[in-house]
């Protein structure tokens, strides 16, 4: 795994860059938080490789328990990828709210995630 700077007008996201799946379970997700944390950053951007599938099964709560330590601690974060594969009503009600927000972003590519990583203060 990789953390990678982006900065733009004062702004900084740590972009996470990996081969495979980073975050299994909440102590992967708040590692990799302490690991983002440490380079000083409060924004970061993941791929959805890089979450298991159980992520986006909302009945294994997963989503719900890594998303809330996340603004507990005050991380904003994008995940990147292609979301319409997923035919749950209840996730793409989830995605959809979560893109209303501040906090959290579900993002095609990688440029409209770091504009609206960018765009929010911390």
């Amino acid at each position: 795994m990789e953390i990678n700077m982006n900065e733009q007008n004062g702004s900084k996201v740590a972009v996470i860059s990996s081969d495979s799946v980073i975050i299994n379970n909440v102590n992967d997700a708040l590692d990799l938080m302490a690991n983002v944390r440490y380079n000083g950053c409060d924004k970061m951007l993941v791929r959805k490789e890089h979450l298991t599938e159980d992520f986006f099964e909302l009945k294994t709560k997963l989503a719900g328990e890594i998303l809330q330590k996340y603004t507990n601690y005050h991380i904003i974060i994008a995940i990147v990828g292609e979301f319409e594969s997923y035919h749950s009503k209840s996730l793409n009600d989830f995605i959809y709210e979560c893109n209303q927000g501040t906090r959290v972003f579900f993002k095609k590519t990688e440029a409209e995630a770091l504009e609206a990583l960018h765009s929010v203060d911390v």
